[in-house]
């Protein structure tokens, strides 16, 4: 099956992705039915273990959506684990150097371009029996988030790593890096400078650039301004607004 994501990708569009922290398989097939093209299980921040991420790729099995995970660190266990889950990306948080880049290529492939362990026990089945293994490497989207100042400081070296994909940008933690108050939808001029150095550096390798966004009128405008891939909030953050709005409208507020 191909990455519909990478497929985007290479035709220039940009990806609205969804982000799971709820554990559970029916929201998540629900969520997965909105739209979305891809959906993301946050196993970092999100409320995930591995068992409720597997769930949560059942759930949304029959979307068109291309599943993906925010692994909770550059680690080759839960790297692997997740990708024999049948994730189709790995987005890893704090990615700083180029050799934590390589790194985490490393764990998302098999040999010869890395050393991710063959096991594919939900993977294998998206394949003819057999086949997952020949496309895995080139199916599979090996995405660094870029949070920190030394990521930034980093970041031609870390772009220049064999295998990367995309980045994606984690706005909180890069503006806390800064010494400036942790947000997602950044105004503050010096981090949107940052962005622009981002989307030069990639575009000029042919990789994708990711935002994490905390609205769909900033991811919006994140589109426009080059992303190739924007999150909005997560389902909770949407479900609670969604109800806060509802109550005040009930009250007539």
């Amino acid at each position: 099956m191909a990455n519909q994501v990478k497929e985007a990708w290479k035709a220039g569009k940009a990806v609205v992705n969804g982000w799971l922290a709820i554990p559970n398989a029916f929201s998540a097939e629900m969520y997965a039915q909105a739209g979305w093209d891809s959906v993301t299980v946050d196993m970092q921040h999100g409320v995930q273990d591995y068992l409720s991420c597997v769930a949560c790729f059942q759930g949304m099995a029959r979307a068109p959506v291309t599943p993906m995970v925010r692994v909770p660190w550059n680690e080759p266990g839960i790297i692997g684990k997740v990708l024999d889950a049948g994730a189709y990306g790995v987005i890893c948080p704090m990615v700083n150097t180029p050799q934590e880049a390589a790194n985490l290529v490393q764990y998302s492939k098999y040999p010869p371009q890395g050393t991710r362990s063959n096991g594919p026990i939900r993977a294998g089945v998206y394949g003819e029996a057999g086949g997952y293994q020949k496309t895995a490497n080139d199916n599979i989207l090996v995405i660094p988030m870029i949070e920190t100042k030394q990521a930034i400081e980093n970041i031609e070296a870390i772009l220049d790593v064999p295998g990367i994909d995309g980045i994606y940008v984690g706005p909180s933690d890069l503006s806390f890096s800064y010494g400036l108050e942790p947000k997602l939808d950044v105004e503050d001029p010096f981090i949107l400078k940052i962005y622009e150095k981002l989307l030069t550096e990639t575009s000029k390798r042919g990789i994708a650039a990711g935002l994490h966004n905390g609205s769909a009128a900033y991811a919006n405008r994140m589109i426009q301004m080059g992303f190739k891939l924007v999150t909005i909030s997560n389902e909770v953050g949407l479900m609670v607004n969604a109800a806060k709005a509802a109550v005040k409208q009930a009250r007539g507020g």
